[in-house]
């Protein structure tokens, strides 16, 4: 099992979510975040203020997923997120070790 973690524009989220539906992602973890990358934040004007805004506005998500659905996954978040625009966002692979389903205690695959 591989668990994708995605960090993208908040706006994409549906769009993202749209495109898994159809390859058979079936849950998803969806977490508001803030943070920076090459962009370094932006400055920003408030009531004739500037400042700067450090960490940007993110969403991170999480899909645990079995092996043959990886690259899928990964292409259709891909082609999805993309902007051409600094932020567009990461996409880290790990791997996941153990699945437990708490409600029926399946393990493994079967937890997902």
């Amino acid at each position: 099992m591989k668990m994708v973690m995605a960090i993208i524009k908040p706006f994409k989220l549906d769009q993202v979510r749209e495109a898994l539906t159809p390859l058979g992602v079936e849950g998803m973890t969806v977490s508001e975040v803030k943070g920076f990358g090459r962009q370094r934040g932006q400055t920003e004007i408030y009531r004739g203020a500037e400042y700067e805004v450090s960490f940007m506005p993110k969403v991170k998500l999480e899909i645990v997923l079995s092996e043959d659905m990886v690259e899928p996954v990964i292409e259709a978040i891909q082609k999805t997120a993309f902007t051409g625009k600094i932020g567009d966002g990461k996409i880290f692979l790990l791997d996941v070790g153990e699945a437990v389903r708490i409600r029926t205690e399946e393990t493994g695959a079967d937890a997902l």
